[in-house]
């Protein structure tokens, strides 16, 4: 069994959107879920995506099945990169792969002339939570909300 992390090609473009649909569909029942999925539309066309220099994926795969991809937004020089999005598949979840795809994209920040990296995670979420703070990502704003309608 091979387990790698590499850069996303426009032929990992289906592979990506079925990711991200399973992503998508894990956040429903999460607290803060239904309002991310509101905020945040799916990618759509992950080739156009891919192309866009702005832009860097990163996916995990274990021998030629992609279980999981980050995808960050590069920041202009000065200023923070943000992944945009982080997944892994229950099963592959524990062998490291976050930590890869991460340090990828803290390279790739850093690369950029970015002086910090940013992302979220939702309430309750100790795995992305964990994640970040295994690479001395930590939180520097909570954001609280109330739905009034």
């Amino acid at each position: 069994m091979s387990f790698a992390v590499r850069a996303a090609t426009a032929a990992d473009a289906p592979a990506l959107a079925e990711l991200e649909r399973e992503a998508r569909d894990a956040l429903v029942e999460a607290r803060g879920g239904p309002q991310l999925l509101a905020e945040q539309p799916p990618v759509g066309e992950w080739t156009t995506l891919l192309a866009d220099p702005r832009v860097r994926v990163w996916l995990a795969a274990i021998d030629d099945v992609i279980v999981g991809y980050l995808q960050l937004l590069l920041p202009h020089p000065g200023g923070a990169g943000v992944v945009t999005q982080v997944f892994v598949l229950e099963g592959a979840r524990e062998l490291g792969f976050g930590d890869e795809m991460l340090a990828e994209a803290i390279a790739a920040t850093r690369e950029a002339g970015g002086t910090a990296i940013e992302s979220f995670a939702l309430p309750g979420d100790r795995e992305t939570k964990n994640l970040y703070e295994r690479a001395g990502v930590t939180a520097r704003k909570i954001i609280v909300s109330k739905r009034l309608v």
